[in-house]
């Protein structure tokens, strides 16, 4: 057990590393930079998604430095496709995701304030979900922000049906290798402003 234990810290530090030298990459970019990236990251997904309409697709909103969904939300919406958010229900609980209509009002909630629709727009499903990370590596394997939602949101929509996770986030965010865990989910496809490349046939 206390081997067991060890790994497990090990393995925690090492996760923690990764995150801090991926989000410092990612702060050090610069507004501007990121505004930039952020177009052309909305070109590639728009293009390695191809047909979008009717298809629900899970966004998220942009967290401090995060890579700015608010272009791909656009090109989306103007390709018939029909938009949602998530919402934190609780700690330890997998997101729930309701629709985000155009011109809906967006308000702050929640521990970090994030932006989510109102209760009246209804629960969805998503086909497709956009997944924010702190860093990832061309295994499609992913670290997050150390709360394990989008972990927990993809074991269940999986189980249940067919879903396509995307990780979006900046090219500078990459790291060699991510030391997966049996709980972490792998993302199907990585999207940044460089390129848009499959991870489904990872090893």
């Amino acid at each position: 057990m206390a081997s067991a234990d060890a790994a497990g810290a090990t393995l925690a530090g090492e996760k923690k590393r990764l995150r801090l030298v991926a989000l410092g990459r990612r702060a050090a970019m610069g507004e501007n930079a990121r505004r930039a990236a952020s177009e052309a990251a909305a070109l590639n997904a728009v293009a390695a998604l191809g047909d979008v309409t009717g298809r629900t697709i899970a966004l998220f909103c942009a967290f401090r430095d995060e890579i700015d969904t608010a272009p791909l939300a656009e090109k989306l919406r103007a390709r018939g496709a029909l938009l949602a958010l998530p919402v934190i229900l609780g700690r330890g609980e997998p997101l729930l995701f309701r629709r985000w209509r155009a011109d809906d009002v967006l308000t702050p909630a929640g521990a970090f304030r994030i932006p989510e629709p109102p209760e009246e727009a209804g629960a969805v499903i998503p086909d497709i979900l956009m997944v924010p990370l702190a860093a990832f590596d061309r295994r499609g394997y992913r670290i997050g922000y150390g709360a394990g939602f989008y972990d927990r949101t993809l074991a269940r929509l999986r189980a249940e049906r067919p879903v396509r996770a995307l990780g979006y986030a900046f090219a500078c965010q990459e790291v060699e290798k991510v030391s997966a865990e049996p709980h972490d989910e792998p993302v199907d496809m990585m999207i940044t402003e460089r390129e848009a490349f499959s991870v489904t046939a990872r090893p």
